[in-house]
């Protein structure tokens, strides 16, 4: 008798709590003509004004978001652009990576293949927001490879050059919109 009793208060105390804190997610009152009436326009709105939904949002934490999508960073698409003759391995917007796949170039007949890594250090188009790795790979008779490191590379510094080049064209283009 003794457990029933006290689980019955556990568990009205504990809804009682659960349901005053309702008035948390009441949604607050607004004009309709302050609300855009397609789904895609209220979803942009929200998303200039960093609302969403989120565990912080959840337990009482407000505030903007930071989020940055790959279609409205310049250095990104820029880099995806100069590189899209490449066969790709990873492309991570999150992690701020791109690697290549091992690329032989047509008319190569020396067995050698080239794999190229950029680094996103910063969304910001400048020469330092990019850390480009080229590495070679040797291959000789029965798949006997070396693979090195090819430091301050041609290539690198041509990529670098026209990654940049891009970027500041596509967020001069994004500054116009």
């Amino acid at each position: 008798m003794k457990n029933y009793l006290f689980n019955t208060i556990i568990i009205t105390i504990t809804l009682s709590l659960l349901l005053n804190s309702c008035n948390a997610f009441k949604p607050k009152m607004s004009s309709a003509r302050d609300n855009p009436v397609k789904g895609t326009d209220r979803a942009r709105k929200n998303i200039e004004q960093g609302k969403g939904v989120s565990i912080g949002n959840a337990i009482g934490k407000r505030g903007g978001t930071t989020y940055e999508f790959s279609t409205s960073n310049p250095m990104w698409r820029a880099s995806l652009e100069v590189l899209d003759f490449l066969p790709m391995n990873t492309v991570d917007y999150s992690g701020g990576m791109i690697i290549s796949d091992w690329y032989t170039g047509e008319g190569s007949n020396d067995n050698s293949s080239i794999k190229i890594s950029i680094r996103f250090m910063s969304n910001e188009v400048r020469s330092d927001s990019l850390k480009i790795i080229v590495h070679k790979k040797k291959c000789l008779q029965n798949n006997n490879c070396k693979v090195s490191l090819v430091e301050n590379s041609t290539i690198s510094q041509e990529l670098r050059v026209a990654i940049l080049k891009k970027a500041a064209l596509l967020e001069k283009d994004f500054k116009k919109k």
